[in-house]
């Protein structure tokens, strides 16, 4: 058996409203809440399982998400519909921006925990199609 992510503990301020956040902008559906858990389901299998914790012990994460690029601009248009700052680096210095890396789109945005959320069209390390000729 190959070995694969199968979920992992998203901190939260609000489980349910964080991934309520997660769901509503990726266009992805909340599953129902198991124990002190609000699962999100990808499409790879991996569920994002949201727990509400004190402030004390959130730790800021990053979490990106390869989408194709028809879902880029679903995803794109409703962090903007939401009025969310959204920005086209990690270091947050260029608001308002999208990225093309690796011949692709990308932005980065916040979520109500303060999570530092990705969404790419390109994986990093890909390499953009040459023109034949």
């Amino acid at each position: 058996m190959s070995v694969e992510l199968n979920h992992t503990i998203v901190h939260a301020r609000d489980n349910r409203e964080s991934a309520e956040f997660l769901a509503r902008i990726l266009g992805l559906e909340v599953g129902l809440e198991a124990g002190p858990f609000v699962p999100v389901d990808t499409a790879n299998g991996v569920t994002l399982d949201f727990a509400t914790v004190p402030d004390s012990a959130l730790a800021l994460q990053h979490y990106a998400f390869l989408v194709s690029d028809a879902e880029f601009d679903a995803a794109f248009e409703r962090i903007r519909q939401a009025g969310l700052t959204y920005y086209a680096d990690p270091q947050r210095k260029l608001v308002g921006e999208i990225n093309h890396h690796h011949g692709g789109r990308g932005v980065y945005f916040m979520d109500p925990a303060g999570h530092a959320l990705e969404i790419i069209t390109r994986p990093y390390g890909s390499v953009p199609e040459q023109p034949a000729g």
